[in-house]
């Protein structure tokens, strides 16, 4: 059982996350290539993500996400944006959604706590498809850039 409402307040509030995220990419010492971003290149990451929480979490297999994030690594390597920092961002990123709920605090049925706990580890699957979908998707330009100079 999905929590379905807690989907629909990360999706309401991608703005106030977008914020946090910006703000962690900002300072974290690992993320000087992608701290150099405008914020609304940030902020239109995780709209693009946030704002279809629902719609990635319910995607029938790991391989529509693969190939929908395989495009967002093409772009990170032609932006010469390191690979560690791709996947720390997105690490990130899940790691404000998970503590954006945490943070709601409302009192919770243990079957709502169930849903919580549900909705965390299908954000972990998904995360987890995402990161390879971008790894993926970098590594073939990569390998496209070493064949062109070659």
């Amino acid at each position: 059982m999905l929590s379905i409402k807690q989907v629909r307040l990360v999706e309401a509030n991608w703005e106030e996350i977008a914020r946090r995220l910006i703000a962690a990419v900002r300072k974290h010492p690992d993320m000087q290539t992608l701290a150099k971003l405008p914020d609304i290149e940030l902020r239109e990451w995780c709209r693009e993500i946030l704002e279809n929480l629902s719609y990635l979490l319910s995607a029938k297999t790991d391989e529509e996400v693969t190939r929908r994030f395989q495009e967002l690594g093409q772009v990170r390597f032609e932006e010469k944006v390191p690979l560690h920092e791709a996947v720390l961002r997105m690490q990130t990123l899940r790691g404000k959604i998970v503590g954006f709920l945490h943070e709601q605090g409302y009192p919770m049925t243990a079957m709502q706590l169930f849903a919580q706990e549900e909705l965390e580890q299908r954000l972990g699957r998904l995360f987890d498809a995402l990161v390879y979908g971008v790894v993926r998707g970098y590594e073939k330009a990569m390998r496209v850039a070493v064949r062109m100079a070659s």
